[in-house]
């Protein structure tokens, strides 16, 4: 399946009520933020086109779309490592959305939990 090659967003069974209100960056991509939908934790950021969230929408699982791979990816098909979605909410400038998840096992590639949790900045530094 063809993925993001320009501005233009491709074809998509995503609501036109939905595409309409979407902002995205010049590759036709927005951030993705998964997050556990019982605790708050933030898991990973993703991209998506709108494409990645009909099926996110539709099938219930998360789909991204990968920039280096330049194909769609659902998280969990080869880690086992799934998001099921509880729910997904655009952000106040339609830029970005908020999944909320159940995930099983580790959110980031690298085996941890969340992205978020290996590289803690120090503050007042």
């Amino acid at each position: 399946m063809g993925g993001v090659t320009s501005s233009t967003t491709p074809a998509s069974g995503l609501d036109p009520a939905i595409a309409a209100r979407l902002k995205r960056n010049d590759d036709g991509l927005f951030p993705a933020i998964a997050q556990q939908y019982d605790t708050g934790e933030v898991l990973m950021l993703g991209w998506m086109d709108d494409e990645a969230l009909h099926r996110t929408l539709t099938t219930g699982r998360c789909t991204y779309w990968s920039r280096s791979r330049r194909e769609y990816w659902v998280k969990g098909d080869t880690s086992g490592h799934v998001q099921h979605v509880k729910s997904v909410a655009l952000d106040c400038d339609a830029d970005t959305v908020l999944v909320k998840v159940d995930q099983v096992g580790a959110a980031c590639h690298t085996g941890d939990r969340t992205c978020f949790d290996s590289d803690v900045l120090p503050l007042g530094q």
